[in-house]
């Protein structure tokens, strides 16, 4: 009698096992749903372009912003435009891995410079570089209406974590028959604090007055980059203009960043590039 009585106790058991595996997730799920439908809930989600860009130091966004306009062949100046086939035959260091530098249409992100901030970040920028006599005084503001500012994205295309936001400020094509005495020509400007990375603007100066040692420690400090050294490497045959010295920055790991100044007689450009 015992016996029948746990071989029925067993397989009343087994029964409840099997109809709990059965109606059980389904009960579970409609408990659950209770709680969820029928009512409004809040939940944060990081959109995808959020998380994107790492932090890099003033030296690895330099490296990479140099990088990626070595990879494209917008030219960076009116004089620099007719003779970059002329320093397209010299050699420089190779460039490694893959780099773009294209126009972010999706615009700011929010932390970023806006199209209606750029032209003030520009002027202060341009201030600040009066401030430290790498400018002269006379050099003339930057508006909406003579200039054209386009954002762009630098990227290492392997880690394109590693990308850096600028917008290029430009005298506008429009402009062609204006005065560009002491004006602003060409420049690229960091989006997120507005300082000036690479800058070509009309002078009253001469070559003779200036001490590019003086003005590549200025923009550095300026810039927060590290102390360049000379770039020993340099000839008189890099550049389209005798007037002009190399200097050399720590980059990413153990790669340089070489940047240059100089001066473009006749039209009494000065340039400061980050680029060939």
């Amino acid at each position: 009698m015992k016996k029948k009585v746990r071989n029925l106790s067993f397989l009343l058991f087994v029964v409840l096992i099997m109809a709990l595996s059965i109606w059980g997730p389904e009960a579970l799920a409609k408990y659950k749903d209770r709680a969820i439908l029928d009512e409004t809930h809040e939940q944060t989600v990081e959109s995808a372009s959020e998380g994107y860009r790492y932090t890099l130091n003033s030296n690895e966004k330099l490296y990479i912003l140099s990088r990626c306009l070595n990879s494209q062949s917008l030219p960076e100046s009116e004089q620099n435009a007719l003779t970059r086939k002329e320093a397209e035959n010299v050699d420089f260091p190779d460039l490694e891995g893959a780099y773009a530098f294209v126009v972010n249409h999706r615009g700011p992100s929010g932390k970023e410079i806006t199209s209606e901030e750029i032209y003030e970040a520009c002027n202060k920028g341009l201030e600040m570089l009066k401030e430290l006599d790498i400018l002269p005084d006379g050099v003339r503001k930057v508006d909406a209406a003579s200039y054209d500012a386009t954002l762009y994205s630098a990227i290492d295309v392997p880690e394109p974590q590693n990308n850096v936001a600028v917008w290029k400020m430009s005298l506008s094509t429009s402009q062609k028959n204006a005065n560009k005495e002491n004006r602003l020509i060409d420049a690229y400007i960091d989006a997120d604090d507005g300082k000036i990375y690479e800058f070509y603007v009309r002078t009253s100066r001469v070559w003779e007055d200036m001490d590019p040692d003086e003005i590549a420690a200025r923009w550095s400090g300026y810039m927060g980059l590290t102390d360049p050294e000379p770039y020993e490497a340099a000839n008189p045959l890099m550049e389209s203009t005798p007037y002009f010295k190399k200097y050399v920055y720590s980059g990413m790991g153990n790669e340089e960043t070489i940047v240059t100044i100089g001066f473009y007689e006749g039209i009494n450009e000065l340039f400061l590039k980050i680029s060939k």
